[in-house]
C-alpha cells in the first residue's frame, strides 16, 4: 500500500462497507466514460492500469473490468468502506433532505464518497506531475472510477436506515431492499426491456470501440442515443460546472468551518463532487424514498439486512427468501419471515416513473461524462485543449456519417 494519509488514517478501523450500482451499473459507466476519452489518454490509464493489448482491433485496454475493482477487496480493505458513501446529520428522506444541513456529515467530514473522490484525483495529480508512483497511481484510479459512480446512486449519499439497506421491499415477486432496488433490480430491469434496435451497432466508432460484447451493449448505445446525443446533449457542459469560490477564506470563515461544512474542502472551480452530488441526493425525497414505507402498513419493517451483512456488502442473497437479522449480533443473519406486508415498488407509480423519465440512465450517463472529464484533464497531453484547463471541458462523440 501507497496511497496517501487520507486513506491510511482509516487502516485500523473496521466500518460498514457499501456497494453502488452493482457491477453491472459500474461497468455501465467506466464504458460511456470510455467512449467519450481524448485519444491521448487511453494510453497512460493503460499504463497506469498496467495492461496493454496487443491487438490492434481493440483498445488497448478497458476501465469497466475494474470499475467494481473497489467491492471486490472490500474485505481485503475493509477501511475503505467509508469512502463508498456519505450521510448528513439528521437527513431523513422523504421528509427532509439534508446535505449536510447545519450539523454536517455522519463520520469524519472527508471520509467520505466525496472526499474520495477528491483525494483519488489529487493523487492521480501528484502521479502526473511525478511526485507519487505507479503503485500508488493504480489504486488511485481504480478508486477514483468506481467512487464517481457511487456518487451517482443517490442511496450512496443519505445515511437513512443504512442507505435503504434495512428497508425491506418487493420488487416483482422477490423480497429484497430498498438499497438493492437501485444497486441491481432497477438497471437488471432496465437491461432487459432494452429495445432490440440496440443490439445493432451504432453509427459511431469511437462507442462500438469502448463496447466488449456484453450483456448490457444495447442499454449503452440506448443510453448514448437516446440521452447523452439527444435529449442531454445541450445538457452536458452544465453538468460538468462547478460555482465560482472564494479563493481566500477569511479567519472567521476558517474559523466557523471547523464547525460546519465548507464546500472547499471538496470542491474547487474544477473539480466540485459535492455540488454534483446535490441534485442527486435531492432525488431521495422528491422520489427515490417512497413516503409509503413511513405509513402503516408498510412501517413495520425496519428489520431488514445489516449493513455489516451480506446486503450492504453486496454479495450474494437468494432473493426469493425473505431475510431479517439477529439482534444479537450486526454479523449474523437469519431467516425470518416478513411480520408485515411489504411494499411492492415493480409498479407504475414508482418503477415505471423511473423508467418513463430516463432516471436511472441519466445517472449513469452524468457519472460516465464527469469521469471521463476528469481523466481527460488529468491526463490529456500538454498540446490538447483538454490538458491542464481551468475547467473541465466537455467530451464528444462522433457520429461517422
Amino acid at each position: 500500500m501507497h496511497l496517501s494519509p487520507f486513506f491510511l488514517l482509516l487502516a485500523s478501523a473496521r466500518l460498514p462497507i457499501s456497494r453502488a450500482w452493482g457491477a453491472a451499473g459500474h461497468e455501465i459507466v467506466a464504458t460511456i466514460a470510455q467512449s467519450h476519452l481524448h485519444p491521448t489518454v487511453l494510453p497512460t490509464v493503460c499504463d497506469i492500469l498496467n495492461f496493454t493489448s496487443t491487438n490492434p482491433d481493440k483498445p488497448q485496454c478497458h476501465l469497466a473490468p475494474i470499475a467494481a475493482w473497489a467491492d471486490r477487496i472490500r474485505y481485503r480493505m475493509p477501511w475503505s468502506g467509508p469512502l463508498h458513501y456519505i450521510g448528513g446529520v439528521g437527513d431523513h428522506p422523504p421528509d427532509h433532505c439534508k446535505f449536510p444541513g447545519s450539523r454536517g456529515w455522519e463520520g469524519h467530514s472527508m471520509l467520505n464518497v466525496l472526499g474520495a473522490v477528491r483525494n483519488t484525483t489529487g493523487l492521480l495529480e501528484q502521479y502526473v506531475h511525478g511526485e507519487s508512483s505507479i503503485t500508488t497511481a493504480n489504486e488511485a484510479l481504480k478508486f477514483l472510477v468506481h467512487f464517481v459512480g457511487d456518487m451517482h446512486m443517490p442511496l450512496h449519499l443519505t445515511g437513512r436506515d443504512r442507505g435503504g439497506n434495512s428497508d425491506k421491499v418487493k420488487f416483482g415477486g422477490r423480497t429484497t431492499n430498498l438499497h438493492a432496488v437501485w444497486d441491481n433490480f432497477l438497471v437488471a430491469k432496465a437491461i432487459r426491456e432494452t429495445p432490440r434496435n440496440y443490439s445493432a451497432p451504432l453509427p459511431s466508432h469511437q462507442i462500438e470501440f469502448a463496447l466488449r460484447g456484453t450483456i448490457y451493449d444495447p442499454y449503452v448505445r440506448r443510453i448514448m442515443w437516446e440521452g447523452i446525443l439527444s435529449q442531454w446533449s445541450s445538457d452536458l457542459s452544465g453538468w460538468l460546472a462547478c460555482p465560482t469560490l472564494v479563493a481566500s477564506p477569511s479567519i472567521w470563515q476558517k474559523v466557523l468551518s471547523a464547525f460546519t461544512f465548507d464546500p472547499s474542502d471538496t470542491d474547487d472551480n474544477t473539480l466540485c463532487p459535492y455540488h454534483w452530488a446535490q441534485p442527486i441526493h435531492a432525488l431521495n425525497c422528491e422520489l427515490v424514498w417512497p413516503p409509503e414505507l413511513d405509513e402503516p402498513p408498510y412501517n413495520g419493517g425496519l428489520s431488514g439486512i445489516s449493513s455489516d451483512s451480506a446486503a450492504f456488502a453486496g454479495v450474494g442473497l437468494d432473493e426469493d427468501r425473505d431475510y431479517d437479522c439477529d439482534d444479537s449480533t450486526e454479523e449474523d443473519c437469519m431467516l425470518r419471515g416478513p411480520p408485515h406486508p411489504l411494499l411492492q415498488l415493480d409498479t407504475p407509480k414508482y418503477a415505471g416513473v423511473i423508467k418513463d423519465d430516463l432516471v436511472v440512465e441519466k445517472l449513469l450517463a452524468q457519472a460516465g461524462i464527469r469521469l471521463a472529464a476528469v481523466l481527460n484533464w488529468l491526463f490529456a497531453d500538454d498540446g490538447d485543449d483538454f490538458a491542464g484547463a481551468r475547467k473541465l471541458r466537455t467530451p464528444k462523440v462522433a457520429i461517422d456519417m
